[in-house]
């Protein structure tokens, strides 16, 4: 913890320099104690589901607690549990045996999910490919000609061998590596891939070093591969603040994380934790914030519920199930108020992007587009990648808030130590404002904003951008940073470019360029169009 003492030292000193009121001093010594523990390396990146997710859950009850919040979860707790799709994985009735030996799954051998299930009883000669039999593949090769290439992608390179060997007639393909310097491949539970029709099965160096010795050798295979969904729970932590007001207003944040970066991660190297401080330790320790002060303001006319939602970075999945399983009656929430990364507000731009301004007709009267701190990016749109969407598609006014993206997103070395607090302590009292100037209003208008569907698409594959989400001029898209050796890398997209179409497919937003994203499949090949400088520029890349 020495590296936390350090960081106080440096705050400490650096409000000091600012001259901070002393109740701004508290808050913004509060968030560094916040986000250094929801950061820290115990907490494994609060992934989803995951121990460390439990560690920031119990965390944040004890927080909701001490402030003096009254339990809003299920059973008189303060938590609300769900279920979480986790993909796939292999059913207790699977089972390999080779030679009458049979294989510990997992850990000996594992399907490739673009295989399919089945079962098989078979004689078969690794070397030789008999037609109705199981057909062995040594990715030896493979791995050898992309050893220097750290994002080379075995799996769509396996199933285009695995496919050219189902037309030849194999029955199952049994997939093993015999160069002793690469490492066996990982279980992946989620596949993109078009599934073939027989099963593919990896079998680690522990056991092709035991069965695979001899590729003339006489192999008895008795197979049963059964594979079923996969899934965890997780849990939204809920407190309110109780006024006794006939309507409610909502500030969420979601706490989940990346963990180590197994999904969504925009990092290439060794598997790291993300650590998220900025995403979303951030919006958390701003909740915690605003609990503080709400509860000591004489704003009355609202009761106010505080929502830490997990699952936001697999899905939305604790947003969307608050809405469909609500612990109050949504009927009576005035509006709702989402803060996702606010932590690294630029000190020379002093950017802050407000989303959601076209949820209601009252924000008009609300909203300044002058302001002595900030510079204001206004979105209208009531749909956006965050937690706010879910309210807005149950017709509740909302409003997002967000400091910018930066390299750092969706990596490890999104730390604590990256924040700008007192930028933070800014935008806390921005939103406490807000608060407060609604507190005088009655029950907020809703108004539909210009969208693309009324719901945010699901796709399966990636460009290999950071979009801005700052850039709103309804051409495309705009790359904040490419991602090294992803597509858009390797295709020749720079930061910068405004990307406008994919094949004949045109966008003007984020919204409608997940839309189109969501047509296409790992694998495919296709032309991105895009605007550099003025000039307009077509690239090909594959996914």
């Amino acid at each position: 913890m020495k590296w936390i003492f350090s960081l106080l030292l440096l705050v400490s000193f650096s409000l000091k320099s600012q001259k901070l009121k002393k109740a701004d001093r508290a808050i913004v010594q509060n968030l560094q104690s916040e986000i250094a523990f929801l950061s820290d390396d115990k907490l494994e990146g609060r992934e989803t589901g995951s121990a460390g997710e439990k560690l920031a859950a119990d965390y944040l009850v004890a927080k909701f607690n001490e402030i003096g919040l009254i339990p809003k979860g299920e059973n008189a707790s303060y938590l609300q549990k769900f279920d979480i799709d986790q993909g796939k994985t292999m059913m207790p009735a699977s089972r390999l045996l080779i030679n009458g030996e049979e294989l510990r799954p997992m850990a000996e051998y594992f399907p490739l999910l673009f295989g399919s299930e089945g079962s098989l009883q078979a004689f078969s000669v690794p070397a030789f490919k008999e037609h109705g039999s199981p057909w062995f593949l040594d990715i030896k090769d493979l791995a050898e000609k992309n050893s220097a290439n750290p994002h080379f992608d075995y799996e769509p390179a396996i199933r285009a061998v695995a496919a050219g060997y189902e037309q030849k007639g194999a029955n199952a393909v049994f997939v093993f590596n015999s160069n002793t310097a690469d490492d066996d491949l990982a279980f992946h539970p989620f596949s993109s891939l078009a599934a073939l029709k027989i099963p593919v099965i990896y079998i680690t160096k522990v056991a092709a070093e035991k069965h695979l010795t001899d590729p003339s050798s006489n192999l008895e295979i008795d197979l049963k591969l059964s594979v079923g969904d996969k899934k965890n729970s997780a849990t939204n932590v809920i407190g309110m603040l109780d006024n006794g007001a006939p309507h409610t207003t909502i500030i969420g944040a979601h706490y989940d994380h990346l963990g180590y970066g197994e999904h969504n991660s925009l990092w290439t190297g060794a598997r790291s934790i993300h650590n998220g401080a900025d995403d979303n330790a951030s919006g958390t320790a701003l909740i915690l914030e605003m609990a503080r002060m709400l509860k000591k303001a004489r704003f009355k006319k609202n009761n106010y519920l505080f929502i830490c939602f997990s699952g936001e970075e697999m899905g939305l999945y604790g947003s969307k199930y608050f809405t469909n399983h609500p612990t109050i009656d949504l009927e009576k929430v005035n509006y709702m108020v989402n803060a996702d990364m606010v932590g690294r507000l630029n000190p020379s731009t002093h950017l802050l992007t407000v989303g959601g301004v076209g949820t209601s007709p009252a924000w008009s009267k609300v909203f300044d587009s002058k302001s002595k701190y900030f510079q204001f990016q206004f979105d209208s749109s009531g749909i956006g990648p965050s937690d706010h969407t879910a309210f807005y598609l149950k017709d509740i006014p909302v409003l997002f808030f967000f400091t910018g993206s930066h390299k750092d997103y969706h990596k490890p070395s999104d730390d604590a130590d990256k924040i700008n607090y007192v930028g933070e302590l800014q935008v806390i009292k921005f939103i406490y404002d807000v608060i407060e100037k609604t507190n005088s209003m009655d029950k907020l208008a809703f108004s539909k904003t210009a969208e693309s569907g009324p719901e945010v698409p699901r796709f399966t594959v990636s460009l290999g951008i950071m979009p801005d989400y700052t850039y709103n001029n309804d051409d495309g898209v705009r790359a904040d940073a490419v991602v090294d050796g992803r597509a858009a890398q390797k295709a020749g997209i720079l930061a910068g470019d405004v990307i406008n179409a994919i094949d004949n497919n045109s966008f003007t937003d984020l919204m409608s360029y997940m839309n189109v994203l969501s047509k296409y499949k790992k694998g495919e090949t296709v032309k991105v169009t895009l605007q550099r400088e003025g000039q307009q520029h077509i690239f090909e890349l594959t996914f």
